[in-house]
């Protein structure tokens, strides 16, 4: 029982994990958009 457990526990932690980068993948881009645009203008 306690090892179904375990795995669960990592499950949500690596997918806690993958949600974060995607969000902070798509922060920095957007970042690097925006100075573009600044230089740009």
């Amino acid at each position: 029982m306690s090892s179904k457990r375990a795995m669960k526990q990592a499950q949500k932690q690596a997918y806690a994990k993958h949600r974060s980068n995607i969000t902070s993948n798509k922060f920095k881009i957007n970042r690097k958009n925006l100075i573009k645009n600044k230089k740009k203008n």
